[in-house]
């Protein structure tokens, strides 16, 4: 677990560090055939890393049901930030309608682990078994500790792709500015000012605008 940790803080992006989560809970958890984790919008829901179809397919009837266990893990207002369900053979009356289709996907039990740090909450690290009872106090555990890494891990890999790319869309703009400046004869914040009325009329992103012209030379 503690080399696990140190790896997920050494990938090279968002996406790779999701897939290191991923595949770690199916190496370190005891009983995990596929796991994946799951972003929340509203009530849209994001399948990230998923290890198997099996994790796809499980979101995708929750967001169709809107309910399942995965689908409360996600959310803070439950007040729960860790489920786990023994055997979806047996009745579970918290979520019905995907429980009895849980069993024709081959769901035999799961876990669900919010994961969140002081400052934010950030989806669902979600574990899947073929069989019931499947997982015991002690994989519990373990999947507790790997989400609590993978939300640090996870948070920070974001923040450095939006410090990254806030870094090059500064230097986008500035060369599409620099083009409009050597173009038209204008001020810095006049060139400034003729990609930002262009945005906001034309309903483009800022940064997609000067793309366009430093592409073109030109605004479209």
């Amino acid at each position: 677990m503690a080399s696990m940790a140190r790896d997920l803080l050494a990938q090279d992006s968002v996406d790779a560090t999701l897939r290191h989560i991923t595949g770690a809970a199916t190496k370190l958890v005891a009983g995990c055939d596929a796991a994946g984790i799951l972003l929340l919008h509203g009530k849209r829901v994001e399948t990230l890393a998923p290890t198997h179809d099996l994790v796809i397919e499980s979101d995708q009837l929750q967001e169709r049901l809107a309910e399942g266990p995965c689908f409360d893990a996600a959310r803070s207002d439950t007040g729960e930030r860790v489920f786990r369900i023994a055997d979806f053979t047996d009745e579970v009356p918290r979520w019905p309608a995907y429980a009895a289709r849980a069993q024709d996907l081959g769901v035999g039990s799961m876990m669900g682990f919010l994961l969140y740090t002081d400052d934010e909450e950030l989806g669902a690290l979600n574990l899947y078994s073929r069989h019931p009872g499947a997982f015991t106090e002690d994989s519990e555990t373990a999947g507790w500790l790997l989400a609590s890494h993978a939300a640090i891990a996870f948070s920070s890999a974001r923040n450095q792709a939006q410090l990254q790319q806030a870094i090059e869309t500064r230097h986008l703009i500035g060369e599409a500015m620099g083009i409009i400046m050597g173009s038209h004869d204008l001020t810095e914040k006049q060139a400034f000012d003729v990609l930002r009325r262009y945005s906001q009329d034309n309903n483009v992103k800022l940064r997609e605008v000067a793309r366009q012209v430093c592409e073109h030379g030109r605004l479209a």
